[in-house]
């Protein structure tokens, strides 16, 4: 779909769960009082930064936190409202999930602006809804709507990483060590991202949550701490596929020392029996006179002969000794 505008959608909520669609003239006509105005917009798109820092009627603070190239989940709270930024799966094709991307969003009694970066799948969910008659009825419920969407958009990442630790286990019983090296390494990627930014996530929703915002009821507090809660368990699980991780890392490091240290032990065997072996054989190779059976047709296969006696024996000698 082309936003070029600036413009992703844009809704008055009407307070039962739908909301009216509008265009940029409709957001320009809206006034507060005629429902609780949601404004998605773009964030890399002119029109969209020329309306939030020129006609939002928002602080020069604010604008410049929600059009800023690098963004972390944190929760700022104004005079007027609060800044809420925080992040969901990337689901651009050809992008990885746990590549994150940020929601920015200023929230008042009256009025939602997010904006996005790239697309995200929850913040669709929460325009279907509304779509459907199922949506938010204040500003409020929004911000515990998207939150909650945004977590639940994180758990197929978190179980599909599982699920690979689970394949990378099996492949490591199975002494499938390539295997384990070539998907390891893109797992433990995706641990630190989602850790990197879920960790703050939970930390700006237990703010959120702390606010004293006439227009957050104590149920929508009370679903805000549930997310909060939720995410601080995906956190868990999320640190403890980081010690699988690296629990699987150093169990494949050990096996190939030792399988390394096993070739070369038997190296170090063959050597030990190819040695003397090899002296004997150097020795009677010196081109100089006097050497024995030099003249004897059949010197040659005594010399070998006992060449393959003396192999044989030593490892016996070692098999005995169980070096071998």
């Amino acid at each position: 779909m082309d936003h070029s505008d600036g413009l992703v959608n844009a809704y008055v909520l009407d307070g039962n769960g739908g909301g009216k669609a509008l265009d940029w003239n409709g957001v320009r006509a809206w006034k507060p009082g005629g429902g609780a105005l949601w404004i998605h917009l773009q964030w890399d798109e002119k029109t969209a930064n020329d309306w939030v820092r020129k006609e939002s009627s928002l602080d020069p603070l604010v604008a410049d936190a929600l059009l800023e190239e690098d963004t972390r989940p944190r929760c700022v709270v104004y005079s007027d409202g609060m800044m809420v930024i925080l992040r969901g799966v990337n689901m651009t094709p050809g992008a990885e999930p746990s590549d994150m991307v940020s929601v920015r969003i200023w929230v008042d009694a009256n009025r939602i602006i997010t904006m996005r970066r790239a697309s995200s799948l929850a913040v669709q969910d929460v325009a279907d809804s509304l779509a459907a008659g199922k949506g938010p009825h204040d500003a409020g419920e929004f911000l515990v709507m998207l939150a909650q969407h945004l977590t639940d958009r994180v758990l197929p990442v978190e179980d599909e990483i599982g699920e690979g630790l689970d394949d990378l286990e099996d492949a490591l019983v199975a002494d499938e060590l390539e295997t384990v090296g070539e998907k390891l390494a893109p797992i433990r990627r995706e641990t630190i991202a989602l850790r990197r930014h879920l960790s703050p996530q939970r930390d700006a929703l237990l703010r959120l949550y702390g606010e004293s915002e006439q227009w957050l009821t104590a149920r929508q507090r009370a679903r805000i701490r549930e997310t909060a809660d939720r995410v601080f368990r995906i956190v868990e699980e999320v640190d403890t596929m980081r010690e699988r991780a690296a629990i699987i890392q150093d169990e494949r490091r050990t096996r190939i020392s030792e399988r390394t240290e096993q070739n070369i032990y038997v190296l170090s065997i063959i050597a030990t029996i190819i040695l003397p072996l090899t002296f004997v054989t150097g020795l009677f190779g010196m081109n100089v006179g006097g050497i024995p059976g030099e003249e004897t047709e059949w010197a040659f296969y005594i010399v070998s002969g006992i060449l393959i006696l003396v192999g044989l024996l030593m490892a016996v000698y070692f098999h005995l000794r169980r070096w071998l």
